[in-house]
């Protein structure tokens, strides 16, 4: 009989082995927080974008995953994830009810996608986003370098409320990684925390590359969250490296580190961002496995309000 395998140290190698990986970590699948499914032609022009990234974000950007839309679900099936968010996002008014309700109807039809909503600032916002969490959505996604808004618009305060309110989890993209917007950094998204001290808030792509703002939030608010989306993976070590003590740091804040990959839309294998998490785990005794199983299972279950098998 061969030896169990150690999760931490021996990672996934490829995709093929994501599942036998997962096995060995323990947990009931993989819930990831922020994976991206959209209408097909919106998709076409996003992926659009990242074919001219050299242009846009100065570095090429190969989308790894594209492929049909049910090869897609078939992927994260195969590797082994359980429940995801697929998230949408508006990048102009008007916008922002349609993908919700897109979205809101294409997770009905998936047995492992979750409901989830989008928002603008805009008169309609409080109308299609209280809809949304009354019909049931888990998330909401709110992307404010592609929108290029203010997420401290007065339009949005009440959104932000009923997004407190609510206890669903919004997945920011606030921080000014890949570039730098009009309104983003840790700065500008903290005036919103400061009016909405109760609002469960994801930090995607742990706020990159301010990643000390970004713990600097954790502690000060209890309801922020990050997600590991692209973060400590080779491509993003590039031009986003991780402070030397990052696994030190997550001691405090295990519990609201959540598993996110930005899947189709990154550049390089699945398994890449499931390693960079196991690399964290290992590299400080009071991570290990429980840290990991908490990041891909646990506490993204717990803020999608997933229920336990047996539940």
């Amino acid at each position: 009989m061969s030896p169990a395998r150690d999760p931490l140290g021996s990672p996934p190698v490829d995709d093929a082995d994501i599942p036998a990986w997962v096995a060995a970590t323990g947990v009931d699948g993989l819930v990831d927080i922020h994976v991206h499914f959209l209408p097909d032609r919106m998709l076409q022009k996003v992926w659009a974008f990242f074919d001219d990234a050299e242009r846009n974000y100065g570095r090429a950007w190969p989308i790894h995953y594209r492929e049909p839309e049910q090869t897609r679900i078939d992927l994260l099936r195969g590797f082994g994830v359980r429940t995801f968010a697929p998230l949408v996002y508006p990048h102009k008014p008007d916008m922002a009810a349609w993908l919700t309700s897109w979205a809101l109807e294409w997770a009905a039809e998936v047995p492992e996608a979750v409901p989830t909503a989008t928002l603008f600032p805009e008169d309609s916002v409080t109308t299609y986003l209280g809809d949304a969490l009354d019909a049931g959505a888990r998330a909401v996604k709110v992307h404010v370098q592609v929108g290029d808004f203010d997420p401290r618009d007065p339009r949005l305060d009440r959104a932000w409320g009923l997004i407190a309110e609510a206890g669903v989890p919004a997945i920011v993209h606030c921080g000014d990684g890949p570039r730098q917007g009009t309104y983003t950094g840790m700065d500008v998204f903290t005036e919103v925390l400061e009016r909405h001290p109760r609002l469960t808030a994801v930090i995607a792509h742990a706020g990159l590359p301010e990643y000390d703002r970004t713990l600097a939030l954790l502690d000060r608010f209890e309801n922020v969250h990050l997600d590991t989306t692209m973060v400590g993976t080779p491509y993003t070590e590039e031009f986003a490296p991780l402070p030397a003590d990052w696994p030190a740091r997550l001691v405090d804040v295990a519990d609201r580190v959540v598993l996110g990959t930005d899947f189709p839309n990154i550049p390089y294998g699945y398994h890449h961002q499931l390693a960079a998490i196991a690399g964290w785990a290992g590299a400080d005794d009071r991570l290990g496995v429980p840290f990991l199983r908490s990041v891909l299972h646990d506490a993204p279950a717990r803020l999608l309000r997933v229920a336990s098998p047996a539940g």
